[in-house]
């Protein structure tokens, strides 16, 4: 899963991974995804945000998809501007 995140008033680099980071820590500790800072790496208030999960079913990893997508949508210092979800299967090339 992608998530296209606008943050709030940030001005350099370092502040928007201060703010960032414990986001990704969050998603990992509460959902155990794979998770990483993915996109939009040199700007200062964007951040794409990579998410992935790996499971026997399908309907759970939507589920823990979904689950990650309104945490990281409830965080006050966080716009979500968009998720986009793709989901893998054993028949997929």
């Amino acid at each position: 899963m992608e998530l296209d995140v606008l943050l709030g008033d940030v001005g350099s680099l370092k502040q928007k991974r201060s703010l960032v980071r414990p986001v990704l820590a969050e998603l990992r500790r509460r959902y155990e995804v794979a998770v990483a800072e993915a996109g939009h790496l040199e700007l200062h208030r964007r951040a794409l945000l990579g998410v992935s999960c790996v499971a026997a079913d399908a309907g759970y990893v939507t589920e823990v998809l979904d689950q990650c997508e309104r945490m990281v949508a409830a965080r006050p210092e966080l716009e979500l501007l968009s998720a986009r979800q793709r989901i893998i299967g054993p028949h997929d090339d």
